[in-house]
């Protein structure tokens, strides 16, 4: 059960977003394009997927988030990304990056080495090997999937949290790591979300979904706040939806209506949050 004082700051936020249903510009892949776009509707906000070059920047200026995904990326999609996120930072627009495969791929690795600093996106998501790879540390991937060795545990989790809140804390930023456990840090305050089922795995775009539900979450309020309402609603979501389902489809269906008619009951109750 969450903290009392806690969970009033995540119900407020949770309250506010359905109240001013915020416009959230999303720049994602293909393959999880409307699952994102469902999952920011299911919390109150209002999703746009514009990726043309010639317009994305002109519709970051009218939302209130910039929600970025490098999965399946293409030169049309990064230029409209790069654009988009120039336009962010001259309107004050919070930047939320989904690192999908920097730790697979140099290309990546290197363009986020270039865009995070330039561009400071309020929230950097990502598996524990690809926010590794951003943040310059040894990991290993193969694929976009996360090294199962390098899984945030209990028995880890004290270690990843000193250097992962150190790096988050230069770079003026929220890490979001998604995994069997979540883990949040803004550099001074580290979490872990224990909610979720390992069926949330073998969907494709939970993470993508995860990252849209932060974009969705950060007009509302911090974006440490939007990061942990954003994994633990996700997370329990995932844990209705399983009671519900028979396999994969099943799940993929139920997990949606699971986010759509969550509570703030569901929250306070069967929230797993844990400070470090």
């Amino acid at each position: 059960m969450i903290d009392h004082l806690f969970a009033q700051k995540l119900m407020a936020l949770r309250q506010k977003t359905k109240k001013i249903q915020p416009l959230i510009h999303c720049i994602t892949n293909p393959i999880s394009i409307n699952d994102c776009a469902n999952a920011i509707l299911a919390v109150g906000s209002r999703p746009i997927m514009v990726e043309h070059p010639a317009e994305a920047a002109e519709i970051t200026t009218s939302a209130a988030a910039l929600c970025l995904n490098l999965g399946s990326i293409t030169e049309a999609r990064l230029q409209a990304m790069k654009l988009s996120a120039e336009a962010a930072n001259k309107n004050n627009i919070p930047i939320i990056l989904d690192t999908v495969g920097a730790s697979c791929s140099s290309f990546r690795k290197n363009l986020l080495g270039e865009f995070i600093p330039l561009r400071k996106p309020q929230i950097i998501k990502g598996n524990i090997s690809e926010i590794l790879a951003v943040c310059g540390m040894d990991c290993h991937s193969s694929g976009v999937e996360a090294n199962s060795s390098q899984l945030i545990n209990k028995d880890n989790a004290e270690e990843y949290s000193r250097l992962l809140s150190s790096w988050a804390k230069k770079n003026s930023t929220v890490l979001l790591v998604s995994g069997p456990m979540d883990y949040v840090t803004d550099g001074s305050v580290s979490y872990l979300i224990k909610n979720g089922v390992p069926m949330m795995g073998n969907i494709t775009g939970t993470g993508c979904m995860l990252n849209a539900l932060a974009a969705a979450y950060a007009p509302g309020g911090l974006s440490i706040e939007a990061a942990l309402l954003a994994a633990v609603s996700f997370g329990i979501a995932g844990e209705i939806a399983a009671k519900h389902s028979t396999g994969p489809g099943t799940f993929h269906m139920q997990l949606f209506d699971a986010l759509y008619n969550l509570t703030d009951a569901d929250i306070i109750t069967k929230g797993k949050i844990t400070e470090l």
